[in-house]
């Protein structure tokens, strides 16, 4: 066993037999690569990650390969879902360097971290024009050791490009016009047969389709409203969605989402169980609403821990075989009228016909003796590292969810808010993971989920706790210069650059969570001053902001403080999409709505409360 065996990290753990004598990230591995003049190589994955399995049976298990590794480099592995903000760092360079980025990352480092060299997935030998690991490895030796000072060169020009990313041209103001042609640029790259953006593979576009739900709600916009329903109707349809057991898979390898690649991600679950249950407050359609609660379901059946807390992923791959759990064959169906309801194609289960079928009764019980037959099988393996930030995210989900279908998730709500409370100590400080202190994107999650909690179940000390955090992120993350929040704190380790993940991908960046978390504790001049430090980007690229848009929409519109007295009130505001509101509570038997310094006068009638929303 090598160093990785006294690692908390199930993708750590999964490397402690290799022979590569694998460090964990930290000053031990750089003080070698010091000592002995050696490069670094730097290897960065998560456990759900198919190809990562795939490059660890092919090299990393290699004896050959492991003993160039081990007496040429210094070899270091990192979890990507614990250290964000490393990954964030090399993930800019691999894509600065290649054209692209992905998992597993391969890079190749100077002894102080600089990078030289990049890669992603290196296959064992040489195929589909892309070279060997072990010739890699063998020309950057040589190349290390014959033309230090070109190495030297390329590693400080990466750094300072990575650097130079962080600065972006502040907007003067956030107006509705800019907004308009955000939404139109990812309107643009609809796509019309199959719903979603663009072509192959596809992801599912939560926070965009967010934005889009907004902006279409504002200008009572049908086009964006087809887009939206449309794209929301065939991802819950496809194969990308587990039609037997509830929850999504990562993304579709197609452009019709029916073959997924199978790991089921927390965050992926978290943000399209929220935008589900925005598009049933939004349209009443009843299939959207079936899929947020079945998406929850699937959470808290299968990624939730005794204490309430959210594990992070289940893996692509059982027995070897990625989707091996998920595949059926006609005659394990064996139920002709069920077929007539669901396609099965590439041996995955979908809808083709009218989407409300889930609601029969044959659907019903064919799809719980399939879960029964499917239980039998050899599980995929469940990473069940326990990530603040993410919990957060998750947390909003089931509070918004909540509040939408009359308390349905009240008690997850406590008992996962109740979980993040231990995570924060009594200066306010908050751990990600284990002994990892947490970063901006767990500062801001955790936030935002117990604000939200707050909204759910009444209990004061949620706000209070976001507000400790969020004043920690003002003190300690803020770039005074640039604007915003660094994604680390001041005295976090020394990177070779401080990371500022901008970018809505497949997560909301630490900046929109944490503008959104300001505008909901009423700080809309700090909440303004984040979204406009980025927004010149966000109006060029608009598909990779959707959350941050999401903030621009609050900030630009008319949004809505409802004061309550009771949970007769909270249901009749479930009913409605609201996606600019902040509810807090009284002890009064009243309600009122405030727009900005104007209110309502109160109310004791939940339906005088529902007419004066809809106004």
């Amino acid at each position: 066993m090598n160093r990785l065996a006294h690692e908390t990290s199930p993708y750590l753990l999964q490397h402690a037999h290799n022979p590569v004598d694998w460090y964990p990230w930290g000053d031990e591995a750089f003080a070698k690569a010091r000592g002995e003049d050696k490069p670094v190589f730097l290897s960065i994955g998560y456990s759900a990650c198919h190809w990562c399995h795939v490059m660890e049976r092919e090299s990393f298990e290699s004896d050959e390969i492991a003993a160039i590794l081990n007496e040429h480099f210094v070899s270091i592995k990192v979890d990507r879902e614990e250290r964000p903000d490393v990954d964030s760092i090399y993930m800019q360079a691999v894509q600065m360097m290649t054209g692209h980025g992905g998992w597993p990352m391969s890079m190749f480092l100077l002894p102080d971290g600089r990078p030289f060299y990049a890669g992603t997935y290196f296959p064992p030998d040489d195929r589909y024009g892309v070279p060997s690991f072990r010739r890699v490895l063998t020309q950057l030796i040589d190349a290390y050791r014959s033309r230090r000072n070109d190495i030297e060169d390329a590693g400080s020009e990466i750094q300072r490009a990575i650097g130079a990313g962080l600065q972006v041209p502040r907007a003067n103001g956030v107006d509705q016009h800019a907004l308009d042609l955000a939404a139109n640029r990812i309107a643009a790259n609809y796509d019309r047969v199959n719903g979603g953006f663009g072509g192959a593979p596809k992801f599912p576009p939560s926070m965009p389709l967010d934005f889009l739900m907004q902006a279409a709600w504002r200008r009572n916009d049908d086009r964006l409203r087809d887009i939206v329903v449309d794209t929301l109707m065939k991802m819950a349809c496809g194969g990308m969605y587990d039609q037997v057991g509830g929850g999504f898979h990562r993304y579709s390898v197609d452009a019709h989402w029916l073959v997924p690649h199978f790991e089921k991600m927390l965050y992926d679950n978290a943000l399209l169980a929220r935008v589900y249950t925005r598009a049933w407050q939004w349209t009443g359609n009843r299939f959207f609403a079936h899929i947020a609660n079945e998406i929850l379901a699937f959470v808290q059946r299968e990624l939730t821990s005794p204490d309430g807390a959210f594990y992070s992923t289940l893996d692509a791959d059982s027995e070897g075989e990625e989707g091996k759990f998920y595949l059926w064959t006609r005659e394990e169906i064996a139920d002709d009228e069920f077929l007539k309801l669901y396609a099965l194609d590439e041996n995955i289960l979908h809808i083709t016909g009218d989407p409300n079928v889930v609601f029969t009764e044959t659907a019903m019980k064919g799809k719980c003796r399939l879960f029964g037959e499917r239980e039998k099988r050899i599980r995929p393996a469940r990473d069940e590292k326990v990530l603040s930030g993410w919990n957060g995210w998750m947390l909003a989900a089931f509070a918004e969810a909540s509040i939408a279908f009359g308390g349905k998730h009240d008690d997850v709500v406590r008992r996962n808010a109740e979980f993040l409370l231990t995570r924060i100590d009594n200066d306010g400080r908050l751990i990600r993971h284990a002994k990892i202190p947490g970063l901006l994107e767990d500062y801001s999650g955790v936030a935002w989920g117990l604000i939200l909690a707050h909204e759910a179940v009444a209990d004061p000390r949620y706000l209070e706790a976001a507000r400790k955090l969020a004043d920690q992120v003002i003190a300690r993350f803020s770039d005074d210069e640039n604007g915003g929040y660094f994604d680390t704190p001041v005295d976090h380790e020394k990177l070779i650059t401080r990371p500022k993940d901008l970018f809505d991908n497949a997560t909301p960046s630490g900046n929109s969570v944490m503008a959104d978390v300001l505008l909901r504790l009423g700080d809309a001049g700090r909440a303004t001053r984040t979204v406009e430090s980025i927004l010149p980007l966000a109006e060029r690229y608009a598909s990779g902001f959707g959350h941050l848009l999401c903030a621009a929409e609050w900030i630009a519109g008319r949004p809505k403080e409802i004061v309550i007295g009771g949970s007769d009130f909270l249901r009749a505001i479930g009913e409605l999409y609201l996606p600019h509101r902040t509810i807090r509570y009284q002890h009064d038997a009243t309600a009122h709505v405030c727009v900005g310094q104007t209110c309502s006068a109160p109310t004791s009638d939940p339906r005088e409360l529902l007419r004066s929303l809809r106004d």
